[in-house]
């Protein structure tokens, strides 16, 4: 081959997005991959203006135009860009080269998949060592419970007075709420007896619960996909784990909201270091207040809550049971949007 066609080969071939833009960032040469990217293809691209393409990132195409003008080269990582007809942005490595200064060539390459196949092996790592950890802190809490629970029984056997009785009695009642406490927080169930259900069946089951322990101010929506297949799961772990998350959410409304359910298929999609043919996607989301920024990172964990007088463990069971089921929770938030995803395998 010769090096005429060698170059336009290899650019058409590469996995990384390449875009060409004229002094006024139009488009006028779009590769394979930042077709795919953008959803569009280069025919249709040519002679549009990349803010059409990209409507919300005013800041990066600034940026663009200050390289033009001042033709300096950059690299910016990380960048965060809202395709139109995502939900979600793309989170890509950003090369500008001008290449003139009515030419500017620029490289996105996609790197929100790897940092999210990073960022659940990291808690997936984080929850099993902190299990390590809870595991050793239980047994030495629930020695001296155990103590201090058999010697409140001996004391009431020695004193007459039922009001001396009584304090005795919560004694008791306490170290057996603790130690019910350590057995939720520690073996949140047996292992999972599966067999094929139907999701939306367990959705409506949790739905039914809250709306009956829930006030009246609470509206819980629903937005189904009809064609997600049956999937293997433990129905009343499934339904435990998706209850605590949906409980969690009407807890943050304080009594007057929306609380979103749905259901989506994921094709060709990775959970830890595992990729599956086919995902169930369950999303519950609400629209109070959020989640504390500082405990985003750690809401799966045991104890911690960011509601005054939460035990902390309903998140931290649903992941659990969740990841019992080779699957996992993820977890997105900002005032008036918090989105909860549970993902399922319904094929290897």
């Amino acid at each position: 081959m010769s090096t005429a066609k060698l170059y336009p080969a290899i650019i058409e071939n590469l996995n990384t997005a390449v875009l060409l833009l004229d002094g006024a960032l139009r488009v006028t040469y779009l590769n394979p991959a930042a077709e795919t990217l953008l959803a569009l293809s280069a025919r249709r691209a040519r002679g549009l203006a990349l803010g059409d393409l990209l409507p919300e990132a005013r800041g990066y195409l600034e940026a663009l135009r200050r390289a033009l003008a001042n033709q300096h080269p950059y690299t910016e990582r990380e960048v965060s860009l809202r395709l139109p007809g995502n939900q979600e942005p793309v989170v890509v490595d950003s090369s500008v080269t001008p290449l003139s200064s009515q030419k500017l060539l620029v490289e996105l390459l996609r790197v929100d998949q790897h940092l999210r196949i990073t960022r659940e092996e990291t808690r997936l790592a984080q929850y099993q060592a902190n299990r390590v950890v809870l595991k050793g802190l239980a047994h030495e809490i629930n020695n001296p419970l155990g103590g201090l629970r058999g010697a409140a029984q001996l004391l009431e056997r020695e004193i007459d007075s039922d009001n001396l009785k009584e304090y005795t009695r919560v004694i008791t009642g306490e170290a057996d709420r603790l130690q019910n406490l350590l057995k939720r927080m520690l073996t949140p169930g047996s292992p999972p007896q599966r067999r094929m259900i139907n999701i939306h069946e367990a959705l409506e089951r949790v739905r039914s619960l809250v709306l009956a322990e829930t006030h009246q101010g609470i509206e819980v929506r629903r937005d189904y996909d009809p064609s997600l297949p049956e999937l293997s799961a433990d129905p009343e772990q499934l339904i435990q784990a998706l209850l605590n998350i949906v409980r969690n959410a009407a807890q943050a409304l304080g009594g007057k909201g929306v609380i979103r359910l749905g259901t989506r298929i994921a094709r060709q999609r990775s959970i830890g270091h595992k990729s599956h043919r086919l995902v169930a996607r369950i999303t519950i989301a609400d629209n109070g207040p959020g989640i504390p920024a500082q405990i985003m990172d750690t809401i799966f964990y045991p104890m911690v809550s960011g509601r005054a007088g939460g035990s902390g463990l309903g998140l931290s069971i649903a992941q659990t049971l969740v990841n019992q089921h080779d699957g996992l929770i993820e977890c997105t938030s900002r005032p008036g949007d918090t989105v909860f995803t549970v993902l399922l395998p319904l094929q290897p």
